[in-house]
């Protein structure tokens, strides 16, 4: 499972504060070079905002960003 934080970071005080936080997780139902993916979305105070799946991806050739661009693209993320 891949995780994403989106964190904010006080110049001021130091202080870090989790805005939001996105899970990848690979189905298993892909092949070595092409994987299968499901995406959620968290919402702020917790919970799921949105989901989303990518087919077909080429793990082998593009990583983890194209990934995380293709699952937030098919969320409707714009």
């Amino acid at each position: 499972m891949i995780v994403i934080k989106v964190e904010l970071h006080s110049a001021i005080t130091g202080e870090v504060t989790t805005l939001v936080e996105g899970k990848i997780r690979n189905d298993g139902t892909g092949t070595p070079g092409v994987g299968n993916y499901e995406f959620e979305a968290g919402r702020k105070g917790g919970g799921v905002a949105r989901r989303s799946r990518v087919e077909g991806f080429p793990r082998g050739r593009l990583n983890v960003w194209h990934l995380l661009a293709r699952c937030l693209g098919a969320a409707e993320y714009k």
